[in-house]
C-alpha cells in the first residue's frame, strides 16, 4: 500500500493515466491525493473529475482556485473566460453530480505528520488555526447559501486575510489564502497578482514558506499551484505543480519514501 500526492492536473486526463501507469497503481491498495486544480485549461476536465469521483476511497482531494472557479460558473456567479476549457463539464449529463461532488471536497486535508493543501498558509497561521479556518469555509461552501461563499470571491480583487473579517468575505479571504496564496511579506500581506519565480518575487514579499518563524514550519505541507516555480522538495515542503498544463510534466512523490514520477504533457491541448 502506498500514497502518491499529485500535482494540478488542470484537465490533462491523458498525462494522468499514463501517470498512474508508471506507478502501477492500484485502487484496491493505494491511494491518490490530489494537490488541487482538477480541472481548466486542459482537455480532460469531464473525465479528471467522472476519474477521480469514481476513486471513492482511494482517491483524496483538496480544492484548488480553478476548481472553486468552476463552483462559481455552475452557480451563475460569474462567466467563463477565453481561456477556460470547461464546456464539457457544463453540458455533461451528469453536470449537477460532479459539481455537488466537487463542492464537498475539503479546502485542507491533514493526516499524520502530513497536510494538504492548494496553495499554502499563512505565515502566522499554525495549522490548528489552519484546519479550523477551512473547516469553516468548507461548512459555508456546503451550506445552502453557498452562492454567497462563492460570490466573495468573484471578484476577488486585492482581499487579504484579517481575523476581523466577517460573513461571506471571510470565507472569501480564507479560500483565498488556501487556493492562491505564492508570496506574503513578513505580517502576512498577500500579493496577489505575482505568479512568477519565486527568485522574482516582488520587493518585500517572500515564497511564503520561506518566512522566517513561520508557525506552521514544523509540519510537512503538500501543495501544488506555483507552477512557474516547479518541482520543489525541502524537508517540510513538497511543492509538486511542474506545469503539465504548459506542455511540461505531471508529477506524483510516493509519500512513504518521496520518491518521483513523471510524465511529459501527454495532452496536446494543453501546449497551445
Amino acid at each position: 500500500m502506498a500514497t502518491y500526492a499529485i500535482g494540478d492536473v488542470q484537465g490533462c486526463y491523458a498525462s494522468l493515466q499514463q501517470l498512474t501507469y508508471t506507478f502501477s497503481f492500484n485502487p484496491g491498495y493505494d491511494r491518490l491525493w490530489f494537490v488541487g486544480d482538477l480541472v481548466n485549461r486542459g482537455p480532460g476536465s469531464l473525465q479528471v473529475l467522472r476519474y477521480v469521483k469514481n476513486l471513492g476511497p482511494a482517491a483524496v482531494t483538496v480544492l484548488g482556485n480553478h476548481d472553486l472557479f468552476l463552483l462559481a460558473v455552475a452557480a451563475g456567479v460569474t462567466a467563463l473566460r477565453r481561456s477556460d476549457t470547461l464546456d464539457q463539464v457544463l453540458k455533461a449529463p451528469d453536470r449537477d453530480e460532479l459539481i455537488n461532488w466537487l463542492r464537498q471536497q475539503p479546502l485542507l486535508h491533514r493526516e499524520e505528520h502530513w497536510l494538504m493543501v492548494h496553495a499554502g498558509l499563512l505565515p502566522q497561521w499554525t495549522v490548528e488555526e489552519a484546519q479550523q479556518l477551512a473547516q469553516e469555509a468548507e461548512t459555508a461552501l456546503r451550506g445552502e447559501h453557498f452562492t454567497d461563499t462563492l460570490r466573495g470571491l468573484h471578484p476577488n480583487g486585492h482581499l487579504q486575510w484579517t481575523s476581523e473579517l466577517a460573513g461571506p468575505i471571510r470565507v472569501a479571504g480564507i479560500m483565498n489564502v488556501l487556493t492562491r496564496l505564492r508570496t506574503c511579506s513578513v505580517s502576512g500581506v498577500m500579493e496577489s497578482s505575482f505568479s512568477g519565480p519565486p527568485a522574482l518575487a516582488p520587493d518585500g514579499f517572500y515564497p511564503w514558506f520561506d518566512i522566517p518563524l513561520r508557525r506552521n514550519a514544523t509540519t510537512t505541507i503538500v501543495i501544488g499551484h506555483w507552477a512557474a516555480m516547479g518541482l520543489h522538495m525541502t524537508p517540510n515542503l513538497l511543492a509538486l505543480d511542474s506545469g503539465c498544463v504548459y506542455g511540461r510534466q505531471l508529477t506524483a512523490v510516493r509519500l512513504e519514501d518521496r520518491k518521483v514520477f513523471q510524465v511529459a504533457c501527454e495532452d496536446s491541448r494543453a501546449r497551445q
